[in-house]
């Protein structure tokens, strides 16, 4: 089988890393003995590295699932509505209220 074109699970990519990290292996050393692509050992030590194990044993093919939507209550959906409106409000004041500053300020710089 030529090299890179074998599939590796979970557990392989598991053992492969913790083997590479175990007996201080390089990347290349590593994929050498195995066969692989030193960009795949790169990969997976990537991923182990930041999300652990169980990065490794995570199927990350196709599409990335989509966020589960978070549920709220209808009180918080208005809560939030409402705070979203005032916040908005604060912003078009504060807006108004740093032209008016700008524009006394301009005025002010004239006269002198």
């Amino acid at each position: 089988m030529p090299k890179g074109q074998h599939k590796y699970y979970g557990e392989q990519r598991v053992e492969i890393i913790e083997r590479m990290h175990k007996e201080h292996l390089g990347i290349m050393e590593t994929a050498e003995l195995y066969g692989i692509y030193h960009k795949r050992i790169c990969d997976w030590e990537r991923i182990y590295l930041q999300d652990g194990r169980e990065g490794l044993l995570m199927e990350r093919r196709g599409h990335p699932k989509t966020p589960q939507k978070v549920g709220f209550s209808p009180e918080q959906e208005n809560d939030l509505l409402a705070e979203v409106q005032q916040l908005r409000m604060e912003n078009e004041y504060l807006k108004k209220l740093n032209a008016l500053v700008l524009k006394e300020e301009q005025q002010n710089r004239k006269r002198k």
